[in-house]
């Protein structure tokens, strides 16, 4: 399936590792102009020599006033993947001020404070756009330990319809164009015989992954008897490897998906559906 993303600019919060590099990877292969933010420079410097033009930005998401100075001069923004995410585990009895206050500023505020960035400029130029929220099964399901993070992780996905619902109507302007056609930058008309402009607006939609086999994900669940307890649970029998996230991810960017808005997406194998 061609997604027709090229020549369009996405910025990917936690770009660093896992799930958030490899969206960047696959955004870079298909001609996108990509904006790579993370907190960690090493993980930056060794993406930009994987993926040659990327725009690195170093920050972080959990300090406003900084994430504000340092998204300021990005320019323009068509897709934008709200990645990242701290998970920090404790029983509900011991979590601590600190746990809800870094979980929520990066899981939460966070994200509410990178989409207003985007969708304003969307707003200004009057250009479609598409914003992906990676949520998790944990939105849905309680899981031990996960009190902290299955609360952003719920908020986030009820974020994700309250934006689908107030961005939606935002239609493109009549001078407006669909970022995929690089010529508009340069004045073209193109646009105007484009059959899919009129359904041009910004839709934000989520995906919920189970268990993702990332280095960290295997880290965590190496352990026979813990991924067995999960592994039960999953119709399919097993966890979801990055290139599953990472294709839902790349559709819901795509106006494949055109219709498709206030949606959170399962890649779990069927976890939430038991």
């Amino acid at each position: 399936m061609e997604l027709g993303l090229a020549g369009r600019r996405a910025l990917v919060t936690g770009a660093g590792k896992g799930i958030g590099r490899s969206t960047v990877q696959a955004l870079h292969a298909a001609g996108v102009q990509v904006v790579a933010v993370s907190r960690t420079q090493s993980d930056l410097d060794s993406l930009v020599r994987e993926c040659p033009g990327v725009k690195p930005v170093c920050v972080d998401l959990g300090d406003w006033e900084a994430t504000e100075r340092a998204l300021a001069g990005v320019g323009p923004i068509d897709l934008l993947v709200n990645n990242a995410a701290v998970a920090l585990l404790q029983p509900f009895l011991e979590v601590t001020k600190e746990a809800c206050d870094i979980s929520f500023n990066v899981n939460m505020r966070a994200v509410i404070q990178v989409s207003q960035i985007v969708a304003r400029g969307l707003i200004a130029r009057g250009t479609p756009g598409s914003i992906v929220n990676v949520s998790s099964q944990a939105s849905q399901r309680a899981l031990t330990n996960h009190s902290i993070y299955c609360a952003t992780k719920g908020a986030m996905d009820m974020l994700t319809k309250v934006l689908a619902l107030e961005l939606g109507p935002h239609k493109v302007s009549p001078l407006g164009c669909l970022p995929s056609h690089s010529q508009c930058a340069q004045g073209s008309p193109a646009h105007l015989a484009d059959p899919h402009v009129s359904h041009a607006q910004i839709r934000v939609n989520a995906v919920n992954p189970t268990v993702v086999m990332t280095p960290m994900g295997k880290a965590n669940w190496s352990d026979p008897q813990k991924a067995k307890t999960m592994l039960d649970r999953i119709p399919l029998g097993r966890f979801a490897e990055v290139e599953n996230v990472v294709d839902s991810i790349l559709f819901l960017l795509s106006d494949q998906s055109s219709m498709t808005t206030g949606s959170t997406i399962p890649v779990d194998g069927g976890f939430l559906a038991t």
